[in-house]
């Protein structure tokens, strides 16, 4: 099986650039889509007709947003800002399947100005809490998406010019040590050592054309998946946002 996750920077402008077109050419089985930035009903081009697709919108328009297209029918969904009293910014979608449980995430920014700093922390200590109570009920959980900080200095450019921005900030990569620490596991640096590759490149002096970049978008799966994902990859070439697809491949 194969799930791709991807930040659009706004759905409306992705599929401009030719979202449904990647669709078609990467056939994945589920599409996790995070800043999507629209509600469905404001999509006015047909969507994939192989997928069912499902939604949570942030109350404030046009901002962030994610979006779920599978192939095959959950058996649940839990759309965040209905079900949990953390998210009413349209940030975690659910999708429930026999064999595992996917989140689609985009986890908050911290703001150059550090401005949304304690509430991103405290998004993804609740978020911590949230994926190990699901994994202490027996559910076999993958999650995906922006996750909005670059772990280690291999994952950015440049490191050294980085240590007080925020998505790069210690508290922020701290997190990550204790994501890893409760047994949660980065599919690409596990299958892919230490390959250097990014997933988002500032808008600014040509950062994508230098490949100044960061890689900020992830796959986590349980420790105990880890074994049944056979590959994780970034697609680096793929256009449309200035955040490229990241996917993995997993037998189920």
């Amino acid at each position: 099986m194969k799930i791709i996750s991807w930040n659009l920077a706004g759905m409306r402008a992705a599929i401009k650039k030719g979202l449904w077109e990647y669709v078609e050419k990467e056939k994945a089985d589920i599409y996790c889509f995070q800043e999507t930035k629209a509600r469905r009903d404001q999509i006015t081009d047909p969507l994939p007709r192989k997928y069912l697709d499902f939604w949570n919108s942030a109350e404030k328009a046009g901002y962030s947003g994610v979006a779920t297209f599978c192939k095959d029918e959950p058996k649940s969904v839990i759309i965040g800002n209905r079900d949990n009293d953390w998210d009413d910014e349209g940030r975690v979608l659910v999708t429930k399947f026999d064999e595992f449980t996917l989140l689609n995430v985009y986890f908050p920014n911290g703001q150059r100005d550090k401005g949304r700093l304690m509430f991103k922390m405290a998004f993804y200590d609740q978020f911590l809490k949230y994926i190990n109570d699901l994994r202490d009920r027996g559910e076999k959980v993958i999650f995906c998406g922006d996750v909005n900080t670059a772990h280690k200095e291999i994952d950015l450019a440049r490191p050294k010019d980085n240590q007080k921005t925020s998505g790069f900030l210690p508290i922020e990569r701290a997190w990550l040590d204790k994501l890893e620490k409760n047994g949660w596991v980065d599919t690409y640096r596990e299958l892919n050592g230490e390959k250097v590759e990014y997933s988002w490149w500032s808008q600014r002096s040509g950062a994508r054309e230098r490949n100044v970049g960061w890689r900020i978008d992830y796959f986590f799966v349980d420790k105990a998946l880890i074994k049944k994902v056979k590959s994780a990859f970034i697609r680096t070439e793929t256009k449309g946002s200035d955040h490229c697809p990241v996917g993995i491949e997993i037998e189920i």
